[in-house]
């Protein structure tokens, strides 16, 4: 107990205890605000990661939705003078043309061969 004061020692052991209590308990309470802040935070942004997915998948359904009306309304001849600006300059693109070519005239001969030989026959 306190010593003997003008007020009642039973009080100023009271007012003693209150305030070692709100000083003790001061670190608790300040790491648990902080928990909790962290907390919401990170809900928080789960929310806004949830709420962007879904956005992009809104935008990109759409993207994909106006490039296939894109392809559907492109006529034949604007397709092919593409497709061969895309392939021209392109190594790749050029050898295998160019074996398509040579399968063209490979089976052009080798018509040209049956057909000569069922003549003669």
């Amino acid at each position: 107990m306190a010593n003997d004061t003008p007020v009642n020692s039973q009080i100023t052991d009271a007012v003693t205890q209150a305030s070692l209590m709100v000083v003790g308990n001061a670190a608790a309470q300040s790491m648990g605000t902080a928990y909790q802040m962290m907390a919401q935070a990170a809900g928080v942004s789960m929310q806004n990661a949830v709420a962007n997915q879904h956005s992009m998948n809104t935008i990109d359904n759409a993207i994909v939705s106006q490039g296939i009306a894109m392809l559907y309304s492109i006529d034949n001849s604007t397709e092919a003078r593409v497709t061969q600006e895309i392939l021209s300059g392109n190594a790749n693109a050029e050898i295998v043309s160019a074996l398509k070519a040579i399968i063209v005239e490979l089976k052009k001969a080798q018509s040209q061969q049956k057909s000569q030989t069922q003549d003669k026959s």
